[in-house]
């Protein structure tokens, strides 16, 4: 049975192996959401993820199915009204089996359990599929576009995407 709850600091170990194994190098290419044809770097440091478990403006959400974790999702508090949701993943032997879309509306729930109304996320310009994904849930392009925060050859952009909560 898959239980989806807050991460905690206990989790990071955890977490990252999963960050990494969704986004990043072989492991991801066995589902297809993920980035490893675009970017071949580290998708996020213990560090920078235990920063996260510990900013009180950042709720993590993680699924597990009995004691192995499978999937997440990171609602940050922006403003007294905005959202910002990020680091949706799912194990990828099991994307395509509805999780990414049940911890998507646990992170909205969340959103709207803490009085947000508009949640924003940023994907790859290049992600046709998976921007057709969150626009099927209701996403829309704001037209605005992003540099990636690190520079690469060629350029990576983000589109920004916007739903009324």
């Amino acid at each position: 049975m898959t239980i989806i709850a807050a991460a905690t600091p206990a989790d990071a170990p955890a977490l990252k192996a999963l960050l990494e194994a969704a986004y990043r190098g072989d492991s991801a290419r066995r589902g297809w959401n993920h980035e490893a044809d675009i970017l071949d770097d580290e998708r996020i440091g213990i560090e920078e993820l235990e920063a996260l478990l510990a900013d009180p403006a950042v709720t993590i959400l993680i699924a597990r199915d009995d004691e192995t974790l499978i999937g997440c999702v990171a609602v940050t508090r922006k403003d007294s009204a905005m959202g910002y949701l990020g680091m949706l993943c799912v194990l990828p032997t099991l994307q395509s089996g509805g999780l990414g879309r049940r911890l998507l509306d646990a992170a909205e729930d969340h959103g709207r359990a803490i009085g947000i109304t508009r949640m924003e996320m940023t994907v790859i310009d290049s992600r046709d599929s998976l921007i057709a994904w969150y626009e099927r849930r209701g996403y829309a392009s704001t037209g605005e576009r992003r540099p990636f925060p690190v520079l690469r050859d060629p350029p990576v952009n983000f589109v920004v995407l916007e739903k009324l909560l």
